[in-house]
């Protein structure tokens, strides 16, 4: 078991005083048998309601009502988990899937709705074509781990990390075209991959754990994180982290799920105001072993 500390700091500065509307925060992790959240400690400033709920996901949200106003808004989030995530973890795949193509049951098909449609466009196949280059040959199929972990790595190899500010996400074909982008940009290129393919697949929010001696190369430890999902048959959702090319759910540690990327943002809102009335925007995150 690894017992963790993060602090997750958001801080908003404006020209002027400004009105806050109703802002929605994700910050609580998701609890499962390899995850256990232990505290949450969330303060605002100025002072706001916080009023918990889920969404459709099951994702906590809070709903954080702003009644004074302000030049400035401080959301601190300072939480404990304990993670026992395996480090090798051995899938139970169903037999019947072992090998791809193959075929969910229908229940399966019906319960994942959307999270098997693509959500951008792929008009000349692109993607699709770009996404079948990973299957092996005819015959008997592809193992289905070996597809998953080879178009896992393949959009580490077909791109290249980079930070941007802005906000957004890239769509799937502009990140090939550029060969480059932010985890949330490469985990959205790969989920709509394994969707043109006919798998199941999620995007995830939350926050990664540095390995032990540094991991050298390690992306996203000073920030907020994102990565895929797939839903296998007997093994159900598998984590892949393509930015950093691993697999599992080791050192990650999930905070929101969903179909789109913009869906599982940690803080969202907005304000009455000048239209340039926000001068800066600024996030720090520190993850860290006890």
């Amino acid at each position: 078991m690894t017992a963790v500390t993060i602090h997750h700091r958001t801080q908003y500065r404006y020209r002027e005083m400004v009105t806050f509307g109703p802002h929605w925060l994700m910050l609580r992790p998701r609890a499962s048998r390899g995850l256990r959240v232990r505290d949450l400690v969330v303060t605002i400033s100025p002072e706001a309601r916080l009023d918990w709920g889920e969404d459709v996901w099951g994702n906590a949200v809070a709903t954080a009502t702003i009644g004074t106003p302000s030049d400035a808004l401080l959301i601190d989030s300072r939480l404990s988990v304990d993670l026992e995530a395996e480090a090798w973890p051995v899938f139970p795949i169903a037999p019947e899937a072992h090998r791809y193509p193959f075929r969910y049951a229908d229940t399966d098909w019906t319960d994942m709705g959307a999270l098997t449609v693509p959500a951008h466009p792929d008009p000349q196949g692109r993607l699709q074509g770009w996404a079948r280059g990973f299957v092996a040959g005819k015959g008997e199929g592809t193992d289905t781990l070996s597809l998953l972990q080879d178009l896992n790595a393949g959009v580490a190899g077909a791109t290249a990390y980079r930070w941007r500010e802005e906000e957004g996400t890239q769509s799937p074909l502009e990140t090939l075209r550029l060969a480059s982008g932010t985890c949330r940009d490469l985990s959205v290129l790969f989920v709509e991959a394994l969707r043109q393919l006919g798998f199941g697949a999620r995007l995830v929010s939350g926050y990664l754990l540095p390995e032990e001696g540094g991991a050298p190369g390690a992306v996203g430890t000073g920030a907020t994180h994102a990565w895929g999902e797939v839903f296998l048959p007997g093994a159900g959702w598998i984590a892949f982290d393509p930015t950093n090319r691993s697999m599992g759910g080791r050192n990650l540690i999930p905070v929101a799920v969903g179909r789109d990327i913009g869906r599982v943002v940690p803080v969202s809102g907005g304000f009455s105001g000048a239209r340039d009335a926000l001068v800066e925007l600024s996030v720090e995150v520190d993850v860290i072993r006890e």
